[in-house]
């Protein structure tokens, strides 16, 4: 199986500047989270940033990095300059691993690009895991920073909320016990979808949601869904999560 890895990295970021840069235990973290990437069965790792000091950390580790127009308003609309600065075909995978993810699972990226494979009816795929019947899974549950996922009987995503879905009418909005899944941010396209991507209308769930792949489903498009037995590790969104990371680093 032959598919590209492109992470899509912009220095802006309100929570924790410029992030793409911050040191990770002796190495930027865009270049910790491509060498992981690289760990995957991808082809090829590839960098997508709109920020020249980004390309420079890149290229003095030799990651491979382009640079993208810096007025994006998603990454999917950077990850479809990408495919086009890169020429890649309209049926090559491309698997989005995102900027702030260094501690994401190699197999995590494999199993997205295989669910896309697999999935001919899909323009898409992602990765989902289970929500546990715990104080603290119940916690994810009701946290709207969190993303839930519902699926139909064939495994495809129906709807991706911050709110409590499916509502239990019984439960006193509780979570029930596997109705819904926790989204991890994880993403496989075809690279001509993701061409098509920035040309389809933004969807009015999607500017509610603020979840992008909401205009995927609401042009009647289609989502397959790997759903992991693991977790995957932390992310960086904030300073506090990335001093977590630097101590699960050793640095």
């Amino acid at each position: 199986m032959s598919f590209t890895v492109i992470v899509p990295a912009r220095l802006a970021s309100t929570r924790l500047p410029n992030k793409p840069l911050a040191d990770l235990a002796g190495l930027p973290m865009i270049v910790r989270v491509a060498q992981r990437a690289a760990l995957s069965q991808a082809a090829r790792v590839v960098v997508a940033t709109d920020a020249p000091e980004v390309l420079a950390a890149c290229q003095a580790h030799k990651v491979e990095a382009v640079l993208t127009r810096a007025d994006h308003v998603s990454g999917s609309d950077r990850l479809a300059e990408a495919c086009e600065l890169l020429g890649l075909d309209g049926q090559d995978v491309v698997v989005n691993v995102q900027g702030d993810e260094p501690l994401i699972a190699p197999a995590m990226i494999d199993a997205c690009a295989a669910k896309l494979r697999a999935s001919p009816q899909c323009v898409m795929s992602t990765v989902a895991h289970a929500l546990d019947d715990t104080p603290a899974g119940r916690a994810e549950f009701a946290n709207p920073n969190v993303v839930k996922l519902v699926t139909d009987k064939n495994g495809l995503a129906l709807y991706f909320s911050r709110a409590l879905i499916p509502f239990w009418r019984d439960g006193q909005g509780s979570a029930k016990p596997g109705s819904a899944l926790r989204h991890v941010g994880l993403y496989a396209y075809h690279a001509g979808f993701l061409r098509r991507f920035p040309s389809l209308a933004v969807s009015p769930l999607e500017q509610i949601e603020s979840l992008e792949q909401l205009r995927v489903l609401w042009h009647g498009e289609r989502i397959a869904v790997h759903i992991s037995e693991e977790r995957p590790g932390p992310g960086v969104d904030t300073p506090e999560d990335l001093e977590r990371v630097r101590a699960l680093l050793g640095g």
